[in-house]
């Protein structure tokens, strides 16, 4: 079967289609804005990449939330095992971490990717870089700008997978928003997933602790409680336990404005064992050496709660509590671009069951643009991967 497809966006989602159709025999182009091809990919792993996780299956697709359903469908097909097994096939060996993350054993993401482009390469797929999409004509055909000037070019299948709208610099700007909505494409807005969020902090306290991180501590939010670390930025707090919580957080905050979260700075004493320690005779030393002194709390932690405990509650009949639960409000997430991730895209009510969109036939989405997010931990790359594979084996299907 001498078939065309053209695959626009060299991500995971992206290469895994190709790599699904040029088993296949089918002759695949993919095209790319950037200069090099899984720029995101390259950055996730920069600090050890967390390619997927080893939790049961169904804990595992739990993390998907009201998406589940759907992002199901393609893990069922290609499990995190099965990423495991593929990356050791391009001579990765992984290897499981003490949270059940998985990375490989180089914890690097560049040698899985050269070894993936390299066996691409080989099996025909013809990769064109500084290619960016910037819309799909009536008759189905593909406008880009280049280098050299606009292009067009047409296939018998296309596959977009043109990421979300975090991380502009590497590629993913979401501007294919306008045209695809242009074309008639049902799509959701794209909002921060796994991000930050800004705190009106005191100067002093911006200046004093930005940067440092806050350990062992448990956050609360409606259902959510887990425990974890976080870190002081100059305009709010970042990192995983924030990330964890970020998609209730973001939606809290666009429905009311601000979103209070509470944290336990001491998760391993008890409410009660914290006031029998500061109930102890302070005699003339000062709140912030009686603090130390009796519960061992210090630096950014004793700070915080200087930040927010009311000044005529500050004593020791009180601070346990506020130990405990102490109320911290968050006043706006931080910008789309800094996220690590979004949700919005391409609306599940717009594709067919088999990733096509349903206005336009033989277009088919894949990977982040689509209306899904997942928490970090190796979700979000997995899901990905196995898109990029239910969007391939679905172009096989309908060009059959």
């Amino acid at each position: 079967m001498n078939k065309t497809v053209a695959i626009v966006g060299g991500g995971p989602a992206g290469l895994m289609a190709a790599e699904v159709l040029s088993k296949q025999g089918m002759n695949v182009d993919v095209y790319d804005a950037m200069p090099s091809l899984g720029r995101k990919f390259l950055m996730a792993g920069k600090s050890g990449l967390n390619l997927t996780h080893s939790e049961p299956f169904d804990q595992f697709v739990a993390r998907y939330g009201d998406r589940k359903t759907e992002v199901e469908t393609w893990l069922r097909e290609f499990t995190p095992d099965d990423l495991r097994e593929w990356a050791l096939e391009l001579g990765i060996e992984t290897f499981v971490g003490t949270s059940g993350r998985v990375f490989p054993k180089g914890m690097k993401a560049s040698p899985l990717l050269r070894a993936w482009i390299k066996r691409l390469s080989a099996s025909g797929v013809t990769f064109h870089l500084r290619h960016k999409l910037t819309g799909i004509l009536t008759d189905g055909s593909l406008r880009f700008d280049t280098s050299d000037g606009e292009l067009t070019q047409k296939a018998d299948a296309v596959i977009l997978a043109l990421g979300g709208g975090s991380w502009r610099r590497l590629g993913s700007d979401g501007e294919w928003v306008h045209w695809l909505r242009q074309a008639g494409v049902k799509v959701e807005a794209l909002r921060p997933a796994n991000c930050g969020f800004d705190v009106k902090w005191s100067p002093v306290f911006r200046e004093k602790y930005e940067g440092h991180p806050i350990k062992a501590v448990i956050l609360s939010f409606g259902e959510f409680h887990q425990q974890g670390e976080f870190i002081i930025t100059k305009e709010g707090v970042e990192g995983s336990l924030v990330y964890a919580a970020s998609s209730m957080l973001r939606d809290e905050i666009s429905a009311k404005g601000t979103a209070v979260i509470q944290l336990d700075l001491a998760p391993d004493r008890t409410e009660a064992q914290l006031a029998e320690r500061l109930s102890k005779p302070r005699g003339s030393r000062s709140m912030a050496s009686h603090l130390e002194k009796t519960v061992g709390m210090k630096g950014v932690k004793a700070s915080l709660l200087r930040e927010f405990v009311p000044k005529e509650e500050f004593t020791e009949e009180r601070l346990a509590f506020f130990i405990k639960h102490l109320p911290v409000t968050l006043i706006a997430t931080r910008p789309l671009d800094e996220a690590i991730s979004s949700a919005g895209g391409v609306s599940f009510d717009a594709l067919n069951e088999n990733l096509m969109l349903k206005n336009l036939p033989g277009v088919f989405c894949a990977g982040e643009m689509l209306d899904w997010e997942a928490p970090t931990g190796g979700y979000l790359i997995t899901a990905c991967f196995a898109s990029g594979r239910r969007a391939g084996m679905s172009v096989l299907e309908w060009l059959r």
